[in-house]
């Protein structure tokens, strides 16, 4: 019996396992929920912990050039301590919290090609394994989708998105990576700089956003980059979106340093005879942006890059 239990902590006779999210992408600080669903094996097994990993896909730059790798960046304990008999199916309730810098996978249903998973790790008997990853979505909040749609609405296109190992300095950023999202600049943007990126720094009052300017060189002089960090409340309610983002930008092309802003905070105002409200008015500009990944990288190719990523880490294991 002892030895019929190793062999099925390891591997063979053992429990399967299959978490299962609830459907619809998830927020930035939201509440990821789902179920465990576990099936014993050919004999009873003690179940010591069930662990869900939220793991990244990671690209870092180095002295020989760019790597790309895999990187946990919270863990939950969601249950464990029990008996799991042989054959018995049992489903393990989980609701936890994401990081508020948790990476935005999606506008309006457009894949950025931002990669994240969800893993589940089980402690059977002494023994620990790994599951499979399962494909974690994630929707902007309300004033990152502001943004975006006025990013849209103001012309910039869309050119790439991806997660870069390291730190911002002078930033609150709290995970080991940032969210980077690199835009072609907008006509009246386009003589002055060649590319923008752009990053979200989400927290629970708000957010930071990091914008970097490839500005173009002069008669005089190359080019070289700047740097801006603003803040915003997340509260979007009586926000010209457009002004406010567009003051963003034209504030960091005038000065050749880094650019903080003191936080956007909200003041509501009544929108009686103002017409449609300001979601409705840039929908289509941000639909445009979302799109846009279409000039830089087929949504099929951002399906593809991210079933390369979980068919890797499953040979990996």
């Amino acid at each position: 019996m002892v030895f019929k239990r190793l062999l099925g902590s390891l591997g063979v006779g053992g429990p399967a396992v299959d978490t299962v999210l609830d459907p619809g992408a998830v927020l930035p600080g939201g509440t990821l929920s789902g179920e465990v669903r576990l099936t014993g094996g050919s004999a009873s097994v003690d179940v010591d912990h069930i662990t869900l990993e939220l793991v990244a896909r990671v690209e870092a730059e180095h002295a020989d050039g760019e790597s790309e790798g895999s990187v946990v960046f919270e863990r939950f304990s969601v249950g464990g301590g029990f008996r799991l008999g042989e054959a018995e199916q049992r489903a393990v309730r989980f609701d936890v919290p994401l990081p508020w810098e948790t990476p935005v996978t999606e506008l309006y249903g457009q894949p950025l090609g931002v990669v994240l998973g969800v893993r589940t790790e089980l402690a059977v008997t002494g023994a620990r394994d790994k599951g499979d990853l399962d494909p974690l979505a994630v929707r902007p909040l309300p004033a990152q989708e502001a943004v975006l749609e006025a990013l849209g609405q103001l012309g910039f296109g869309f050119r790439s998105a991806d997660l870069e190992y390291g730190r911002i300095g002078g930033t609150g950023q709290r995970l080991p990576f940032y969210q980077e999202i690199e835009l072609t600049p907008a006509p009246q943007f386009s003589n002055e700089a060649s590319e923008f990126e752009l990053t979200f720094l989400a927290h629970s009052g708000g957010m930071e956003v990091v914008v970097e300017a490839d500005k173009r060189g002069g008669f005089l002089g190359g080019g070289h980059d700047t740097l801006g960090r603003f803040t915003v409340t997340h509260d979007t309610a009586g926000v010209d979106w457009n002004t406010l983002v567009d003051g963003w930008f034209r504030q960091l092309l005038q000065n050749r340093g880094a650019v903080y802003a003191e936080p956007h905070h909200v003041h509501h105002e009544s929108r009686h005879g103002s017409g449609p409200g300001m979601g409705t008015a840039v929908a289509a500009g941000a639909a445009g942006l979302a799109v846009g990944v279409v000039g830089g990288m087929v949504a099929a190719e951002v399906v593809d890059e991210v079933g390369d990523f979980f068919e890797g880490d499953e040979d990996e294991g």
